[in-house]
């Protein structure tokens, strides 16, 4: 079913993987209903919502797509929706605000119906491609630093170096170390053995403990929030959210999309400038919001950390099927799944070392060229410096077209990206990002 023999992988190699996505994403069970909790939802109701979008948008990408990229609510978008709610002075409740990703979903859902997203990938160039998953690979190194306390925040010059003898540093430092001198000695499952030690080490040391019940049962306290589309149609029509509506449209279709590519391109699985099954792997994250959206919770897109999975070796559904196991396993272990996310230091070290295994790609850029050069520089850039991944790709998209008509090249840019150079502009100046 998963072809591991085509894609040169095996079942242990697949599952340990699977097992690597999971640790390095699942600290947003946890994250995501305390952003949203902001805007009235309740915890407990975010926290199961959270679980059944990623199962579905994951399990959609497994059985359907074959790809190890997972899926789950999108960090962005969920405080996006609650600065929605919050920026509306009461006249907004977040039932209201499902009903307006709902609608997003449900459109989304018609756009990878068609042939649409599989075309933008298309006409994608090679160079934006390569800038997206480079920039990528700097944004989840720095997500990285960050949560180890490696990198601190400073009032002058945004970031400094943090207290290398602070215990969370200190182990942060340990998990790095040892998870290089594995990658170095080239030992299989480098990544996942170096977040077992820091376990270990965290345990001991105290900075993990384990205290009162370890599992409870998954509840809804509000059960499903949105089902009908004529009564959420009415609430975006009769609160004007048709800007919110395309807000998160276009954020979560470059998010996952950019997503896509890098995470596709660093397993081998793009076929010159194609996704194959691309359909059923950009269905995947519409659905999963689409769902998410009725349980409680914002948009879903596809998860970066799942190149960590990649990078241990995961190449089929296999990894994400293991996911979607993990995170049905996680609505179970709330307590002890909270108590693990809250230690960074396990999973910080595998952003920053698969951080540096995507930069590589930036080899591949056409640096004489600068009308190729500059737009993939621009990408590489701004994704870490603005945390945004789609921030990155809209300066991209924007600079690209720009520059080929100035050096007279107008006509081999697909009319695809001029279409979204103006979306993008559009977004980038009037529209929250």
């Amino acid at each position: 079913m998963f072809h591991l023999k085509k894609h040169n992988t095996t079942v242990k190699t697949e599952v340990l993987a699977g097992m690597t996505t999971f640790l390095t994403m699942a600290y947003i069970v946890i994250v995501n209903p305390i952003i949203l909790a902001d805007a009235g939802v309740p915890f407990e109701q975010v926290f199961i919502a959270t679980i059944i979008a990623a199962v579905i948008g994951t399990l959609w990408m497994a059985l359907f797509a074959n790809y190890p990229i997972a899926i789950a609510p999108g960090m962005g978008l969920n405080a996006y929706f609650t600065s929605v709610v919050l920026a509306s002075d009461g006249q907004l409740d977040y039932m209201t605000a499902f009903s307006a990703v709902f609608v997003a979903g449900l459109l989304f859902v018609l756009l990878s119906l068609t042939s649409f997203r599989e075309k933008l990938i298309e006409s994608i160039p090679e160079s934006l491609k390569l800038g997206i998953t480079a920039g990528i690979g700097l944004f989840i190194a720095f997500i990285g630093l960050r949560l180890s306390g490696l990198v601190a925040p400073h009032e002058a010059n945004l970031v400094k170096l943090g207290d290398l003898t602070s215990p969370p540093v200190m182990l942060a430092l340990f998990g790095l170390l040892v998870t290089t001198i594995l990658m170095t000695l080239n030992v299989y499952g480098s990544i996942f053995i170096g977040m077992i030690l820091t376990g270990i080490v965290a345990t001991i040391t105290g900075q993990l403990k384990f205290e009162g019940a370890l599992w409870k049962l998954p509840h809804l306290p509000e059960g499903i929030l949105v089902w009908n589309p004529i009564t959420a149609f009415g609430d975006v029509i009769s609160h004007g959210l048709y800007g919110v509506v395309f807000a998160f449209l276009i954020v979560t279709l470059f998010d996952t999309t950019g997503t896509m590519i890098g995470v596709a391109k660093q397993a081998g699985l793009m076929k010159g400038n194609k996704l194959p099954r691309a359909r059923h792997a950009l269905l995947a994250d519409s659905v999963a919001t689409t769902i998410g959206s009725m349980f409680g919770t914002s948009p879903t897109s596809a998860y970066i950390e799942s190149s960590s999975g990649v990078a241990v070796g995961g190449r089929t559904g296999l990894t994400t099927l293991t996911v979607s196991v993990l995170f049905i396993v996680a609505a179970f272990f709330g307590p002890l799944v909270s108590t693990l996310s809250g230690v960074s230091a396990i999973t910080a070290p595998a952003l920053i070392i698969v951080g540096s295994l995507m930069i590589g790609v930036i080899k591949d850029i056409d640096w004489d060229s600068f009308d190729e050069a500059f737009p993939a520089f621009l990408v590489i850039l701004t994704m870490p410096l603005t945390s945004s991944i789609a921030t990155g790709i809209a300066l991209g998209f924007i600079t690209y077209p720009l520059l080929k008509v100035v050096k007279g090249k107008g006509k081999q840019v697909p009319v695809l990206l001029y279409i979204f150079a103006v979306l993008f502009t559009y977004q980038l100046l009037f529209l929250p990002h």
